[in-house]
């Protein structure tokens, strides 16, 4: 009787001590980078390409010959 009582006690203090910890939340994860300036270059070097093939676009038909005849 005495045994049963040990582990019952045992068993009690062990789920007052270690369930909450099992229940606890996680740690919230650390926020994700803001812009780390590689971003900022690669979109800077596709807005000046779509400006050069516009530009591109708009000039090449001003030099091209119409003199087919």
């Amino acid at each position: 009787m005495a045994y049963a009582y040990r582990i019952s006690i045992f068993a009690l203090i062990f789920a007052i001590v270690l369930l909450p910890c099992a229940l606890a939340q996680s740690s919230a994860p650390a926020p994700a980078p803001t812009s780390d300036g590689t971003s900022v270059d690669q979109g800077v070097a596709y807005l000046l390409m779509l400006l050069a093939l516009v530009l591109t676009y708009l000039i090449h038909p001003l030099d091209a010959s119409y003199n087919f005849l």
